[in-house]
């Protein structure tokens, strides 16, 4: 079924505000730092009779319990503790976004149990079938939100997650996010490539909505794409390149990769192959040293050695080949550390 989408989004007008630092400094940075996790299935261990999850409850097949559910939300907060502690942030990131979340409540039941930081949730719940969805929050104090709004993606048989687009702004500078998680590549990537097309029609037309306002746009693309910065979707559909001089140059909105020219490990591991299926896009505004301004050393695939198994070559999951494993995730989160210029 086809389901029209909105050709022009939202008209964000909420006061501005400035930034305040997390970390408590005297003379904070001006930055924003931002995370993307797929924090591999935050489910509750409740039975929702309206999705797939009865494999998350007690009684399910995953012996999914309570006490299983809390260690979840602590490696979670460890994982944010641990980017707080790193000499490089020194904070708590101002804007997270985790893939594969049941609900609300389980999001925001795990964002209380942070010291220090006072998040705020925005949440869509989406027509997945198994319940998941993108989470998305925010600290108050250091930046102030402007709007946002989720689209859905026309496919025929079984929906999939939303896509959120937000608006904020930090020291009376303006920016969007748009979130995405895109059909997996489950039985066979060529049979659902055509799904991750579709969802990648829908995050451009966001983005172009976006841009024809402000070419100049500071837009940041996030997600777990279920496919890599090769494929047909990224390339061909959202212009997506590794080339920073292409991005500045161009017109027509390309979108700059940040996996480019990267050293370290990959976000997803698969078939003995680190695979860099969560991504994250920068608009032309993002490099134009105006605004919010991505340098070299912004980008970083976030790891340390208690988010890897045994081996410490894959990281560490939650439950591999449905075997309990007590992990973190079986993704490695992603950060963006942009700096903000007057």
């Amino acid at each position: 079924m086809r389901i029209l989408l909105c050709c022009v989004f939202l008209v964000f007008i909420a006061t501005l505000s400035p930034s305040h630092a997390v970390s408590g400094k005297a003379n904070p940075e001006k930055n924003v730092l931002c995370l993307w996790w797929n924090v591999e299935n935050l489910f509750d261990a409740y039975n929702d009779p309206a999705t797939e999850d009865d494999d998350y409850t007690p009684e399910g097949k995953l012996q999914w319990t309570e006490k299983r559910v809390r260690l979840k939300m602590m490696r979670i907060r460890h994982l944010l503790s641990a980017v707080e502690a790193h000499p490089d942030y020194r904070k708590y990131p101002d804007i997270l976004a985790f893939a594969e979340v049941e609900n609300r409540n389980i999001f925001e039941r795990t964002l209380e149990g942070i010291q220090g930081v006072g998040y705020k949730a925005i949440y869509y719940e989406s027509r997945d079938p198994r319940g998941i969805d993108i989470g998305l929050a925010y600290n108050p104090e250091t930046i102030h939100q402007r709007g946002s709004k989720a689209y859905s993606v026309p496919l025929e048989g079984k929906p999939t997650r939303k896509i959120i687009v937000a608006g904020f702004s930090v020291a009376n500078h303006p920016f969007h996010l748009i979130l995405n998680h895109w059909p997996s590549r489950s039985f066979d990537a060529g049979w659902s490539e055509p799904k991750r097309m579709a969802a990648a029609k829908v995050a451009r037309h966001i983005l172009d909505s976006l841009l024809v306002g402000n070419p100049k746009a500071d837009i940041i693309v996030m997600g777990d794409f279920n496919d890599e910065p090769s494929d047909r979707s990224l390339k061909q559909v959202l212009h997506s390149t590794f080339d920073a001089a292409r991005v500045r140059a161009d017109g027509n909105g390309v979108l700059y990769n940040c996996w480019s020219n990267y050293e370290g490990v990959g976000s997803y591991f698969y078939n003995n192959h680190w695979q860099q299926i969560d991504q994250i896009l920068l608009s032309p505004g993002m490099l134009d040293n105006r605004g919010l301004s991505a340098q070299e050393e912004a980008f970083h695939c976030f790891s340390f050695f208690r988010l890897f198994d045994y081996s410490g070559k894959k990281p560490w999951p939650t439950y591999e080949k449905r075997k309990y494993k007590g992990g973190y995730s079986d993704h490695l989160p992603l950060l963006l550390n942009v700096r903000i210029r007057d």
